[in-house]
């Protein structure tokens, strides 16, 4: 049986991701799948989907807005478009989408069958009852208008799909993974994620099998108008439902700037140290790129957590958008040359792990190490300080939001190397 991984609050936001940040993600989106599937596989990959922590930390990363809604929409149309090309090498495809695009995913599917030599028909058949269930099966208020369904060659398979509710200003997200699922309509979901809007009505909780079973007999023995009469003779209030199991929650707060109290501190202080304590070792070339060098190994760390981080590494998505920045300006505009050579560098150390030479790539490992090392014994900026700098630093990383480039704040700004926030105010155990 499928097991649910949690749930979470979604504020519901509008708008389109420019598209100097779109493609960008769709680059870094393939490049980080496809280092996942290099380590982990293609099994692993999909299970990371199935999880809405990772997956909001994945889209944080990206430089999507840490907390929206608009996450699932970006990381789903990023990944349809970063994987196109690799899908014969990586034997993933990206399927459906937002709106007008998830009603060709069945389409999709058969074409995909035919090129895989899978049952595009019986996984078309799949896509149409996973969305039936989250629309109908499960009645909470959320209506759907996001279909995402990526299926590797083997015909394993996991989907993201989200539901608004214009009402509320909210979203909710359902995940799905085809691994050990045994049944659509017994507590099939991997995770939902969506905040409380009252009571709902869920026929696919385990609890509710009587309750479908009961439903198909009745309409087996009775005529409509019979059961018209029968439901207006139930005055009685129904028997308290068993209350539901605890699951983990992540919540996504309304607002829309990064607060301290978003972030674990000492994770984000761990990354910036292994940025300058691995950096001179492993990235001595990248380091002499003026200006840039430095804080770039940083946004390295971050994606390396992404890549090889356990689940519990995940509960504060908005730490992971102090890589790359935000759209909106939250927690600071994109940082565009740093995200550029973020992409340059993984690329590179792909491209070479495909030939043999997993020494750069290692290299990205080893950062990931390194940081959940020194955050034990780190004593670095507080997150307030961090913010700080890289806004006054913006313009000389590129800056760039919804609102335009970032401009000096005057000329007498010089730029100056990240080792002001990594290196120095940094006292370890390990210096």
């Amino acid at each position: 049986m499928a097991n649910r991984s949690g749930s979470a609050d979604l504020p519901l936001h509008g708008g389109r991701v420019p598209a100097w940040l779109a493609g960008r993600m769709a680059r870094l989106g393939a490049v980080m799948t496809e280092a996942i599937v290099h380590h982990y596989g293609r099994d692993e990959f999909l299970r990371r989907l199935s999880n809405p922590f990772w997956f909001q930390s994945f889209g944080a990363v990206m430089g999507m807005d840490w907390h929206s809604s608009g996450i699932t929409t970006s990381v789903v149309g990023a990944l349809k478009r970063g994987l196109a090309p690799l899908s014969g090498e990586l034997g993933l495809t990206f399927c459906g989408g937002r709106g007008a695009q998830s009603r060709k995913t069945p389409g999709e599917l058969l074409a995909f069958g035919e090129r895989a030599g899978r049952d595009g028909a019986a996984l078309g058949d799949a896509s149409r009852l996973i969305a039936k269930v989250d629309s109908a099966a499960v009645q909470d208020g959320f209506e759907l208008y996001l279909h995402g369904f990526v299926v590797a060659d083997d015909g394993k398979w996991a989907v993201v799909q989200q539901g608004m509710n214009g009402e509320r200003r909210q979203a909710r997200r359902y995940h799905w993974l085809s691994e050990g699922l045994e049944s659509f309509v017994d507590a099939p979901h991997a995770a939902i994620e969506g905040r409380g809007a009252g009571e709902i009505v869920n026929l696919t909780d385990r609890r509710a099998e009587a309750s479908r079973r009961a439903q198909l007999d009745l309409l087996a023995a009775m005529a409509p108008d019979a059961i018209t009469a029968q439901a207006l003779k139930m005055t009685e209030a129904p028997a308290p439902a068993a209350p539901q199991l605890p699951l983990p929650h992540l919540v996504m707060p309304a607002h829309h700037d990064v607060r301290p109290k978003d972030v674990v501190a000492r994770r984000l202080q761990g990354a910036i140290a292994a940025a300058a304590e691995r950096g001179p070792t492993d990235f001595a070339d990248l380091l002499a790129t003026p200006g840039v060098g430095a804080r770039t190994v940083r946004a390295l760390a971050m994606v390396a957590e992404v890549v090889h981080g356990a689940p519990c590494r995940f509960s504060d998505p908005a730490r992971f958008s102090f890589a790359h920045g935000g759209k909106d300006r939250d927690p600071f505009p994109v940082p565009t040359r740093v995200y550029d050579e973020t992409i340059r560098v993984l690329k590179t150390a792909v491209d070479a792990a495909k030939l043999g030479q997993d020494e750069k790539l290692g290299a990205i490992r080893r950062l990931d190490a390194e940081q959940r090392k020194l955050e034990r014994a780190v004593d670095g900026p507080p997150v307030e300080a961090v913010l700080k700098e890289e806004r006054r630093a913006s313009p000389d990383y590129g800056g760039r939001s919804v609102f335009g480039w970032e401009a000096q704040s005057n000329s007498s700004t010089t730029r100056r190397s990240s080792s002001t926030i990594t290196r120095r105010p940094f006292r370890t155990a390990y210096s």
